[in-house]
């Protein structure tokens, strides 16, 4: 028996059965929270809980890439962060400086690609450079893709990529009938890689924050209060296994999606 999905599906019945089959996500997408909480619960300085972050960054990487994961996106620094203290982003900017010439050898050794999503305009010119180079060095690397998300908002993405396009559309490079969701898509951060299967906060909290809002439409969610400083690889691991214990219906019915599986 074949199930047609809605017509305002986005994905092929092909598709579907692929999508439905996949216990690993191809791309996971991480709002690390908690490093200031995790430090002042210590009685030490928010930095410090920020250092101590950087760690769990490293195991993070080391879990996504021997589970096979194609792409780790993580939230490093939003657009709203610096509503923060003047210090405070002070030292997160030099920390982020100093994280980039400690970690890349060991990326590049790992054939990690890193890839900086945001608007990196308002760094200052040293970490500019510092972001070209480590991109440029790791371009070429096959393995697993590190999107790290710095001054970025899902808002931002979506308007900066919607301006491209109007942009064109003035200009007469397009007309306003191929301004589509799939030319959108293209101009977005990550438009050649999967879209976000499995969204992770840590924390406590519940929500998105501004984070990945295209790309992230489908994902299934996982909240834990686990505060970052302390997601190691087995809470990584709980959260995979949460997710391929979900059912992803992706518009259709449970039925639907039980009937593709047994076609399987």
């Amino acid at each position: 028996m074949s199930i047609e999905p809605q017509s305002s599906s986005e994905f092929s019945n092909e598709a579907l059965c692929e999508l439905v089959k996949q216990s690993i996500p191809k791309h996971v997408a991480i709002i690390m929270d908690g490093n200031g909480r995790w430090a002042q619960s210590q009685g030490k300085p928010r930095v410090i809980g920020h250092k101590a972050g950087v760690k769990a960054v490293r195991r993070a990487v080391s879990t996504a890439r021997e589970m096979g994961i194609g792409s780790l996106t993580l939230f490093a620094f939003s657009s709203e962060n610096w509503r923060r203290p003047d210090k405070e982003v002070s030292l997160l900017m030099e920390l982020f400086f100093t994280v980039l010439q400690r970690e890349l050898k060991l990326l590049h050794k790992n054939g990690v690609r890193l890839n900086i999503i945001g608007d990196i305009s308002r760094f200052s010119e040293r970490l500019q450079k510092q972001i070209a180079s480590a991109m440029a060095k790791t371009e070429d690397n096959t393995g697993l893709v590190l999107n790290v998300a710095a001054n970025y908002g899902g808002r931002w993405d979506i308007m900066q990529a919607a301006q491209t396009l109007a942009e064109k559309v003035e200009s007469g490079e397009m007309s306003s009938s191929q301004f589509t969701e799939e030319a959108l898509s293209q101009h977005l951060c990550m438009q050649n890689q999967p879209e976000v299967d499995l969204m992770i906060r840590t924390g406590g909290d519940f929500r998105i924050s501004n984070f990945v809002l295209w790309q992230a439409a489908y994902a299934e969610l996982v909240f834990t209060d686990v505060l970052w400083p302390d997601f190691d690889e087995q809470a990584f691991k709980d959260a995979v296994a949460i997710f391929a214990t979900r059912q992803r219906r992706f518009g259709l019915t449970g039925s639907q999606i039980e009937t593709l599986q047994a076609e399987q």
